[in-house]
């Protein structure tokens, strides 16, 4: 077996810009690669992103699912049902990859599987909120409940625009920015940080689709003035000049 990467890193060159493919593997399986600067990472595009199924499972958090179900069935309720340490590495690992999948995935366009991969980190979220006694635990997820939150509303925003159902986008993240709003405060700066940014570019999408609603020149107007806002002046200069020669 030859292990060395060599000449498969020299097939494929880093290129920031170009870093991220779907192939299809030997078995007919399609898989997700990111090409890095010293080397290669590749995802399952479905499931799990590493392809393990945790106690046979799809995922550790269907296996908690099933865990607290059992106990509801056996005592009649779940309040006395509790995430361990143990249990709660599982989820945060498994969150994680999850959490890099997604990222990728934006990066391509596949906003179907963006939607499904922020929804099961959601899933986890509340499980932790509900049943994960440790609060330094439970948090130190939960401070990035609001990008989770975010992305989640894009990308189900992004397959509205897609199929030209620009009202329910408008609905997805007004609804998306009404429930970062109302999260819980947690003690830390993460948690501050993300919601504030979240939000903040929630009502800069909301604004750019109401800008390409009543037409091109407002949404350039929309844009330039977020090259602005960001000090992205070169950007904003190329914007004025376009304006200017529309007008």
């Amino acid at each position: 077996m030859d292990r060395d990467l060599t000449e498969l890193l020299r097939r494929w060159p880093y290129d920031q810009e170009k870093n991220v493919r779907v192939i299809t593997a030997n078995d007919g399986r399609n898989v997700l690669q990111v090409r890095l600067p010293l080397g290669l990472e590749q995802y399952e595009l479905d499931g799990r992103p590493d392809g393990k199924r945790p106690h046979g499972k799809e995922t550790f958090v269907e296996e908690m699912q099933d865990r607290i179900a059992a106990h509801v069935a056996h005592y009649g309720s779940d309040a006395e049902f509790g995430i361990g340490h143990d249990e709660f590495q599982e989820l945060q690992n498994e969150g994680i990859l999850f959490y890099y999948r997604y990222l990728l995935l934006f990066q391509i366009n596949d906003f179907e599987r963006v939607s499904r991969d922020t929804q099961h980190n959601l899933t986890l979220c509340r499980m932790l909120e509900r049943y994960c006694p440790n609060e330094e635990e439970r948090n130190s997820v939960l401070q990035f409940k609001p990008y989770i939150v975010r992305m989640n509303a894009m990308a189900r925003a992004m397959l509205s625009i897609r199929n030209e159902v620009k009202d329910v986008a408008r609905k997805v993240l007004s609804g998306a920015i009404e429930e970062i709003e109302a999260l819980e405060e947690i003690e830390s700066p993460a948690f501050r940080f993300e919601r504030i940014r979240s939000v903040n570019y929630l009502q800069s999408a909301l604004q750019q689709i109401e800008a390409e609603s009543n037409g091109p020149v407002q949404a350039l107007e929309s844009e330039m003035q977020r090259a602005v806002e960001e000090e992205n002046y070169e950007r904003a200069a190329e914007l004025r000049d376009r304006l200017r020669s529309m007008q």
